[in-house]
């Protein structure tokens, strides 16, 4: 169970600070590409970070399902809610983020890309508060 809930922190840690990044640097210079490169840029912008964002995200729903059946049970009532939290990251994700990101490969759009960076906010703040939760089962499953 300690290893899983390491490798979950881990992950969890990571897409947090990989979060904040694309919120406050990375999508901000979206706006400085210009509209004839865009299209290029969004291309490869999808399938780089594919390779970081997907392995990670996976990591953290397998191993967030799997505390749901191995932390002890005073952590139980967390484990659901970081579980729903993953929920809510993965819905948005596909719902919102991918959509926008897909709309932008085709023809930049102002409104898509500010609805991409309003929406993004819903990720950021979800994962923060997934950091603070796993950090705070961590310490519970320490003492």
């Amino acid at each position: 169970m300690k290893f899983i809930l390491l490798i979950h922190v881990f992950a969890t840690l990571f897409m947090t600070g990989l979060i904040w990044f694309v919120q406050i640097v990375h999508y901000p210079l979206f706006a400085n590409v210009g509209s004839e490169e865009f299209r290029t840029y969004e291309e490869r912008h999808q399938r780089l970070t594919t390779w970081i964002v997907g392995p990670a995200m996976l990591v953290e729903l397998a191993t967030a399902l799997l505390l749901l059946k191995y932390l002890p049970s005073e952590c139980g009532t967390l484990a659901w809610i970081g579980a729903a939290l993953v929920a809510v990251l993965w819905l948005s994700t596909a719902t919102l983020s991918v959509p926008a990101h897909n709309a932008l490969t085709v023809k930049y759009s102002t409104v898509t890309y500010n609805k991409l960076v309003a929406t993004n906010w819903i990720r950021t703040i979800t994962w923060t508060v997934r950091a603070i939760l796993v950090l705070v089962i961590t310490y519970r499953t320490m003492n």
